[in-house]
């Protein structure tokens, strides 16, 4: 097992990058399509500021959560898992409408992300004595 010097599991550090990774792309990807609402001429107005507003706030809280991993807080491991769950159909859908390119790099940072979640050393560090924050 490899621990870092607060007690973080190698297995908790990988999770938390992962999250980081996610979130930061919503925050991206949800700026850009607020720019390109403002500068550009959306069909719907109203579906693109949606979308924006959309993407910058699960950016922000997935790089919440990510914090709360790297900081080994009880709260974030809730989260974490249930936002993994829910990207798995989000790739299969990407995957089966031929989005290979965004629907492969998401199963796969979901299921590295779950595996490293609920990996032992997570469980112990998040539930046990040393994770009880």
């Amino acid at each position: 097992m490899i621990s870092s010097s607060v007690g973080r599991p190698g297995t908790l550090t990988v999770a938390a990058a992962v999250l980081a990774a996610e979130g930061l792309l919503a925050l991206v990807l949800g700026g850009y399509v607020g720019v390109e609402t403002v500068i550009g001429q959306p069909s719907d107005m109203v579906t693109s500021i949606a979308v924006a507003g959309f993407g910058v706030l699960g950016g922000a809280l997935l790089l919440w959560v990510a914090w709360g991993l790297w900081q080994v807080l009880r709260w974030s491991r809730g989260p974490a898992v249930v936002t993994q769950i829910f990207a798995l159909p989000v790739a299969i859908s990407l995957i089966q409408s031929a989005q290979y390119a965004f629907g492969v790099p998401l199963i796969a940072a979901a299921a590295v992300a779950l595996v490293a979640l609920l990996a032992p050393a997570s469980t112990h560090a998040l539930m046990g004595e040393d994770g009880a924050r």
